[in-house]
């Protein structure tokens, strides 16, 4: 990505088919996205002794890994590919189902908000459009941050902590310091919405 924005510094970066791919959706089982448990497609075609290559992974963490990773490194917009999906992980001619931030069955009448769409709200709702992400130093190995500030001048941070157990950082705005925990496997948004110029 950075590669592309070096070339074409003008042009927008936008990640349009993001997803969980290669699994059947988990209905009402909110556990299940927060465990290693999800397989790319090539896990069903790869042979045994390339398996390793098509890891079990834990769908929130990639989610969250990947919207992070493209927005701290020049992408303007992240799109999932199937906002909407039904039980079965689609409608799809091909059969190659997904998992989707809302997953419904028009059978029962019902709606399943999955924990994606709760990971995909930490950055839609408090980034709002028009807005530009900011620098941010983060010295910590494992936790991943992005921040941005929006056309009203809040700023919006979002962090995501994949480790076992909780984290404590701070956070440095405009000469104050600003000291917080996040739990573990967790995904926080810290919003200053008005920032002391002072």
């Amino acid at each position: 990505m950075q590669y592309a924005h070096q070339k074409a510094p003008d042009k927008h970066l936008i990640q349009t088919e993001a997803c969980i791919d290669a699994e059947v959706p988990k209905w009402k089982d909110d556990a299940w996205y927060w465990s290693k448990e999800a397989t790319d497609w090539g896990w069903d075609w790869a042979p045994e002794d390339k398996k390793h290559l098509h890891p079990k992974y834990v769908p929130v963490f990639r989610y969250a890994r990947d919207i992070i990773g493209c927005l701290n490194n020049y992408v303007d917009g992240w799109i999932d590919w199937n906002m909407v999906l039904d039980r079965q992980g689609g409608p799809n001619w091909f059969k190659n189902w997904c998992v989707a931030p809302v997953l419904v069955d028009p059978e029962r009448d019902e709606a399943y908000f999955t924990p994606l769409y709760y990971t995909m709200a930490h950055f839609s709702k408090f980034i709002r459009p028009d807005a530009v992400r900011i620098g941010l130093e983060n010295p910590h190995k494992t936790l991943m941050a992005t921040a941005a500030k929006n056309p009203d001048g809040s700023i919006a941070v979002v962090v995501f902590n994949p480790d076992e157990k909780a984290r404590t950082l701070q956070l440095a705005l405009e000469g104050k310091t600003y000291p917080l925990t996040i739990s573990a496997k967790a995904i926080q948004t810290i919003l200053f919405n008005q920032i002391n110029h002072q």
